[in-house]
């Protein structure tokens, strides 16, 4: 079978900055792939690439062994994005929301997976109120909820931490693992090295738009990669300014 992501010499330029410069790896199936890197590395452009949200300006992206260029709207009906937007209507509410994209995306028995999404999610007290009103958090499991809505095979998750009390956070990873166990494929970018290790079982770090690394991790181990880690990317961190000369 194909892999779930296939990468070959992918760059991406905005202008004159090389946001991605001739990238190539790959994930198989069922694979969970922590995507690490410093503010600028390239993480969310290299997101929003294979999900067909954004073209690249060379090279190749394969979903599920689909040409993602040429077979847009196919690749789109098999993955999910959870961004730094809900792509939720703010007038409807979470439950309208999700009808509306279960009948979009064709779901069978939609009442019934929206209301086991909306209970697994923890929803049911806010389900009938707009969602222009509901608190980041809740914003956050709305979304999660659209993205599961449809079971898909791969799925992309940008930052989706960010923002989330612990209770969220905790329900977040569980949701997550459980998708794993499904076999769906995941990668998500997280400045929370030491989670991404925990939830999964590879990782890619990005510098400047080059892949630094790429290998296996275990939670076993997340103290020495984070230190890894460091070291691979202390050069593109922010430096302090330098004092200016006295008078």
């Amino acid at each position: 079978m194909p892999a779930a992501l296939e990468v070959e010499h992918l760059s991406k330029r905005f202008g004159s900055t090389l946001a991605l410069d001739d990238l190539g790896w790959s994930a198989e199936r069922g694979a969970g792939v922590a995507l690490l890197g410093p503010n600028g590395a390239g993480k969310t452009t290299l997101m929003r690439v294979c999900a067909t949200l954004m073209r690249p300006t060379h090279g190749t992206v394969r979903i599920l062994g689909l040409d993602a260029a040429t077979h847009g709207a196919a690749v789109r009906r098999r993955i999910a994005v959870l961004g730094h937007e809900s792509w939720l209507y703010p007038d409807l509410s979470p439950r309208e929301n999700l009808r509306f994209y279960a009948r979009l995306f064709g779901v069978s028995a939609p009442q019934a997976r929206v209301d086991a999404l909306i209970e697994r999610l923890g929803l049911a007290g806010w389900s009938h109120r707009p969602v222009r009103v509901l608190s980041r958090g809740l914003l956050q499991r709305a979304a999660l909820a659209r993205v599961l809505l449809h079971d898909p095979e791969v799925l992309f998750l940008d930052e989706p931490f960010t923002g989330l009390d612990l209770d969220a956070r905790d329900l977040l990873c569980s949701v997550l693992r459980e998708a794993h166990a499904r076999g769906t494929t995941v990668l998500m970018s997280t400045h929370d090295v030491a989670l991404g290790v925990a939830l999964c079982s590879t990782a890619l770090v990005l510098t400047r738009g080059r892949i630094a690394w790429q290998g296996p991790v275990g939670a076993a181990d997340a103290a020495a990669f984070e230190a890894r880690y460091r070291a691979l990317t202390h050069r593109d961190e922010p430096r302090a300014a330098a004092p200016a000369p006295a008078p």
